[in-house]
């Protein structure tokens, strides 16, 4: 297969997502071939990233308070954060949702929320997800105070970080910062990444969790194969190549899995795909050398590794979150007195009671099958057919005319939804004529972000939104990253020195689409921010009127 510079050598070819050492001479060195090397200034590769960061960060913190409610599913999470900051454990509130009298309170400034027990063990309130993204909301309110923007600011500085570090994964996967920026700016375009950033779920809290164990994968693949072609070129040859020594960054990638599922049980697709996905890469590395038994090496050498990074540390990671239940005797479920008669007791009667625990809200989650307006199945969701309005308030002569609406509706940019599927389909035609391992990648996380839900579905008939699709959606925008970089195509000059016409066309092409995405994102943002807008523009944004409203 004949070796070609890509647009941003990280296509190096296409040649090279087929990790097998070349057949045809050598036009390149190993190092070459196995690490394509970054270009472009490094100061840049941060500069332009962070650019991109801040005017993500701007988008999200301006009028981050508003609207001044507690919006669709914060009556949750927003409450039971501040039940783990008083008490390490959640506790049941006053009212229901019928007398939502906890959530009149909080907007009154009024912190007294919760029901009053005799003791503490009977106001313990049963929780159906992990405890990790309620501390993340906690720590805003914590700063902030238990207001709409204290309990948003965590969801809205994540969602901030995510668009850094998808900009930079996306810089290192093509070799190229101007594709990183244009991945980050995509990411700061997504209405509903915009929307989750200013809500306080816990959904862009698992989004941000699994980005960032896939970018360190992506940082652990390049350092092992660095580390792998040192030894290739100084030292003596042998059939199963070395040891490559810790990996911090793969170590870091089991520790933002356990992470993502400590916010959300789904988190665990991606930590079984993404342990195998990177073993695969250490297979391929060593094939990529010219090892005479890469495989035997790999199993010896790489996967004992792997399963410290993947199994051992996640688990320890993830019990260190549940730390509040384990050390106090309110949480739902606890056998405080028995747990606490001796040592042994606490050990074995505490773990008893937290796996009764944790099988009782798998049972909740299979027996989720209630009917909901806006809820919908998973195969809806790439096309954007059942959004969820998250807060509506309609109000008489506020805006110029008589009526008049305030609105969130959780919904993708539809360019860049929409374009995704395009991409997403290329993605897979490329991979199976190129072996890139950047699109197996890429469909791969995309998978595990989609394909889980629709068992539920199938099985379980579970009720789900859109918004559980918001894992999916950077790898929507690497997806469409990629494609960019097909189409503006190599860099190499014509031999007259000029710029092929390919790559002038194929950066208008790329640049239409980045400006279509921020026209589309314009003009969705008064209904994904609340703004105050006559009744008429409100409708008029309702792209599929009957599946939208």
């Amino acid at each position: 297969m004949a070796v070609t510079d890509s647009p941003y050598q990280g296509h190096e070819t296409l040649e090279a997502g087929d990790d097998r050492p070349p057949t045809e001479p050598r036009t390149r060195s190993v190092r070459e071939r196995v690490v394509p090397p970054m270009r472009g200034s490094v100061l840049w590769g941060w500069i332009g990233p962070l650019l991109v960061t801040v005017f993500g960060g701007v988008l999200r913190f301006i009028n981050l308070g508003h609207p001044k409610a507690v919006v669709f599913d914060e009556t949750y999470y927003v409450k039971d954060a501040y039940s783990l900051l008083r008490y390490g454990v959640e506790r049941i509130m006053l009212g229901d949702a019928k007398n939502p009298v906890a959530d009149q309170r909080l907007i009154a400034g009024n912190l007294d929320i919760f029901k009053h027990c005799p003791q503490s063990s009977d106001c313990a309130s049963y929780v159906v997800h992990p405890p990790l993204g309620k501390w993340m909301i906690a720590a805003g309110e914590w700063l902030f105070g238990m207001t709409p923007f204290g309990w948003r600011f965590a969801a809205a500085l994540i969602g901030t970080l995510s668009i850094l570090i998808l900009a930079r994964v996306a810089r290192r996967m093509t070799r190229s910062t101007l594709l990183g920026c244009f991945a980050g700016l995509l990411l700061a375009l997504d209405g509903l990444h915009y929307v989750l950033s200013r809500t306080a779920l816990l959904d862009i809290f698992l989004m941000f969790w699994v980005l960032a164990a896939f970018a360190c994968l992506v940082v652990d693949r390049d350092q092992a194969r660095e580390r792998l072609v040192s030894w290739y070129e100084s030292s003596p040859v042998s059939s199963f190549g070395p040891s490559l020594g810790i990996r911090w960054w793969r170590i870091g990638a089991g520790v933002c899995l356990a992470m993502a599922m400590a916010v959300k049980w789904s988190g665990l697709a991606f930590a079984v795909a993404f342990a195998v996905m990177s073993l695969l890469w250490d297979f391929g590395a060593r094939r990529a050398v010219g090892l005479r038994r890469p495989y035997v090496g790999a199993f010896n050498k790489d996967v004992p590794q792997g399963f410290v990074a993947f199994a051992i540390v996640p688990f320890f990671a993830y019990m260190a979150t549940w730390t509040g239940w384990f050390v106090t005797a309110a949480g739902y479920g606890r056998n405080w007195d028995q747990a606490t008669s001796s040592i042994p007791f606490f050990i074995f009667d505490s773990m008893r009671s937290w796996i009764k625990y944790q099988w009782q809200v798998y049972s909740f989650h299979s027996d989720l099958t209630a009917s909901h307006p806006y809820m919908s199945e998973p195969w809806q969701w790439p096309l954007l057919l059942r959004p969820v309005a998250f807060y509506y308030e309609g109000r008489q002569n506020t805006c110029g005319v008589k009526d008049c609406s305030e609105a969130v509706l959780g919904v993708g940019t539809p360019v860049i939804w929409f374009g995704a599927v395009a991409a997403l389909v290329a993605l897979i035609t490329w991979y199976f004529s190129t072996r890139d391992w950047r699109a197996a990648a890429v469909v791969v996380a995309y998978a595990m972000g989609w394909l889980p839900w629709f068992y539920f579905a199938i099985a379980d008939n579970r009720t789900m939104f859109l918004f559980y699709a918001i894992p999916m959606v950077p790898f929507m925008v690497l997806a469409i990253t990629l494609c960019a970089g097909m189409l503006i195509g190599p860099a190499t000059p014509t031999a007259s020195g000029t710029v092929p016409v390919r790559r002038t066309i194929g950066a208008a092409v790329v640049g239409a689409f980045a400006l279509l995405a921020l026209i589309n994102f314009w003009w969705l943002h008064p209904i994904l921010s609340a703004d105050l807008i006559p009744y008429t523009e409100w409708k008029a944004r309702m792209l599929f009127e009957k599946r939208w409203i």
